[in-house]
């Protein structure tokens, strides 16, 4: 009878904890398992110290179901893994003609003596099943005890990552029947995390036990992720279709898309589709637009160039903003903007023309017009319009939600 099937992560090396190296092996592996219906509960980081390392493996075997371990299996003194499962087993260490035998002929098929020390690596815990280091010296090993199951494997992501796909896999799947995990994003821009609380409250109530809601906010944006554990994966999706409809009739224009990509490849793809293109005019983001833009393969395919009229003069002169209306309205203002918009998309002979203007700080800001306030335009062959959004004082945040809130609205114009 297929069960819901938990694990836990624990990587074990001081370089960790130190932040000489980034921990990549247990996001990949979450991922993996996402991916088969084992569902992550806790990733623990721990150090090269015996007595944590215990008290992980004991606490992680009161929790979960499976207990992934990498790191710690070379053959120096720091290396204290395999002593640890043996303690931790109650059993004896000793060289494995198997894996003895695969080390061999590791060295042997690149010309190298087998050395003393690297012989240890087929010294096992005697409790272990030996598992095959297709890149390195290195074995897993898999240990069962009251009916939980230890992996360890080798820190190296190249040797960790062959050694889960070829061999680790396929032993979860012989060993468990395993829900389906199903996931449904929901892409939200310009809405703020709590105001979609507040008006998703009555769906979030109603969800069944095995669907669940996550918000996951980013600067601008709230991606929303509903997951269903069920034992058929057509039925968990059709849950999370069922239950994400309810969502967008709710939140309706605030969703941009139901598939997991970000608002510039959504933009990109709306511009291929209706065959237009676009050119920016930016001041206070200094090109930061244009480069998020052109971030997405075949981007030439809808995007021209950009016009970075950071000063005045580059108005004026690139985008025939008269001086009149510069010292009229200041750079920062609705007129400006309108014509920035309007003169790049002619200059540039585009379908669409976007421009923005504004104080991002932390300095040259007034009290009519403080920092982080900024204004943002669209224009193409039927209108121009502009709008006026105000920021925080944080110049490096004030340029991305400046981006964020440019391709909002040719997101909106488009509709």
């Amino acid at each position: 009878m297929e069960q819901l099937i938990t694990a836990e992560i624990i990587t074990i090396g001081d370089e960790i904890l130190y932040g000489q190296i980034t921990d990549t092996n247990s996001q990949w592996i979450s991922s993996q398992l996402d991916n088969i219906g084992v569902k992550v509960k806790r990733k623990t980081a721990i150090g090269d110290e015996r007595s944590e390392i215990l008290g992980a493996f004991k606490s992680a075997a009161s929790n979960v179901d499976i207990i992934i371990v990498t790191g710690g299996l070379g053959p120096t003194n720091d290396d204290i893994t395999k002593s640890c499962f043996c303690q931790f087993f109650d059993c004896e260490e000793e060289i494995n003609l198997k894996a003895l035998q695969d080390v061999q002929a590791f060295f042997e098929k690149r010309g190298r003596e087998l050395s003393p020390m690297n012989r240890l690596q087929a010294s096992l815990p005697t409790a272990c099943t030996p598992i095959y280091n297709q890149y390195g010296t290195a074995p897993g090993m898999w240990f069962e005890k009251e009916g939980k199951n230890f992996i360890s494997m080798p820190g190296v992501p190249f040797e960790m990552k062959a050694m889960f796909t070829n061999d680790v896999i396929p032993l979860i799947r012989d060993k468990y029947k395993l829900f389906s995990i199903y996931h449904q994003w929901i892409k939200t821009v310009g809405i703020g995390e709590s105001i979609i609380a507040e008006r998703i409250k009555p769906i979030e109530d109603a969800l069944p036990n095995q669907v669940r809601l996550a918000y996951l906010p980013s600067l601008g944006e709230v991606k929303l992720r509903l997951t269903c554990f069920e034992s058929d994966k057509s039925i968990a999706q059709k849950q999370c279709d069922y239950w994400a409809k309810k969502i967008l009739a709710e939140l309706k224009e605030e969703v941009y898309s139901l598939e997991d990509i970000n608002l510039v490849e959504y933009i990109a793809k709306q511009l291929i589709d209706k065959k237009m293109s676009l050119a920016t005019a930016e001041s206070c983001t200094g090109g930061y637009i244009a480069h998020q833009l052109t971030s997405v393969s075949g981007s030439s395919n809808y995007f021209k160039g950009s016009i970075v009229a950071y000063h005045n003069d580059v108005k004026q002169t690139q985008l025939k903003v008269s001086e009149s209306i510069l010292e009229e309205h200041g750079a920062v203002s609705e007129p400006v903007v309108k014509l920035m918009a309007e003169h790049v998309r002619k200059l540039l002979k585009t379908s669409i023309g976007v421009a923005c203007s504004g104080i991002a700080g932390p300095n040259g800001g007034t009290q009519e017009k403080p920092v982080g306030t900024v204004w943002i335009a669209y224009s193409d062959e039927y209108k121009t319009v502009a709008k006026k959004i105000n920021l925080g004082n944080l110049r490096e945040n004030n340029i991305k939600l400046t981006c964020i809130n440019v391709l909002n609205f040719i997101r909106k114009n488009l509709r």
